[in-house]
């Protein structure tokens, strides 16, 4: 049998001692559950989330979007406006 020695923060630890004994379990059973899991699916067991709460393929396709938004309004393919009263006076002119 071989030790796993981790450095973690401590409150995390301390969420997570929380977290697991709510569950039933302790930090070690834990930690022998993921890694039992991520050896039978061959990968990470859960999908992993930015800070924003996306998944890292959401976040860059975001990412593209606006920068997509961009060079349409630098190259007039779009217009942008400075304020959604400038906005709204727009959609009303053309509505009339």
């Amino acid at each position: 049998m071989a030790t796993l020695n981790i450095r973690i923060d401590d409150n995390l630890k301390k969420k997570a001692n929380k977290t697991f004994n709510e569950m039933g379990l302790d930090i070690s059973s834990a930690v022998k559950l993921f890694l039992h899991q991520s050896v039978t699916e061959q990968r990470i067991p859960f999908e992993i989330r930015t800070v924003n709460g996306y998944t890292i393929a959401e976040e860059d396709e975001m990412i593209r979007e606006v920068n997509q938004i961009k060079e349409d309004i630098r190259t007039g393919k779009l217009k942008g406006y400075k304020s959604i009263k400038a906005m709204h006076r727009d959609i009303l002119s053309k509505n009339a």
